[in-house]
């Protein structure tokens, strides 16, 4: 594991969340499909980022918790809901209008795997796997 570079410092004794980062084959293909989905700047990425325990990083416009990739040797994509990888943790993501953020989701590479019909008047979250499998949720408000 790369070490952790906080983009501000934390006062006193309190943490206080940087950073999300998910393990993949890939940090800078991962960081540009959340970054295309989530419509944030393109990612800076580590010098090392191309090597094993490179990192890249998306910021969000305007601050707030950032998204990190880093690249995990050997990772083993979460199989769930079905098989024997656990999805370890998962991304709710809000959106205004569920139908068009699927179609966009899946026009950028994800793949749904629960509640197929977002048009569906009742359906307030629809959960997809990213490119490289990690599990997150688009939910309507």
């Amino acid at each position: 594991m790369t070490d952790c570079v906080p983009r501000t410092r934390p006062s006193g004794a309190v943490p206080r969340l940087d950073s999300v980062v998910l393990d993949c084959p890939d940090p800078r293909a991962l960081a540009t499909f959340y970054a295309a989905l989530l419509e944030w700047p393109l990612p800076r990425a580590s010098p090392e980022a191309d090597q094993e325990g490179g990192a890249v990083t998306l910021d969000p416009p305007g601050g707030g918790v950032a998204l990190g990739f880093h690249r995990a040797a050997g990772f083993v994509a979460p199989t769930w809901p079905d098989g024997p990888v656990p999805q370890q943790l998962h991304l709710d993501l809000y959106v205004d209008d569920l139908p068009a953020a699927h179609e966009r989701a899946v026009a950028l590479g994800a793949r749904p795997l629960g509640h197929p019909d977002a048009d569906a008047a009742d359906v307030t979250f629809v959960v997809y796997a990213d490119p490289v499998g990690h599990p997150f949720c688009l939910c309507s408000w």
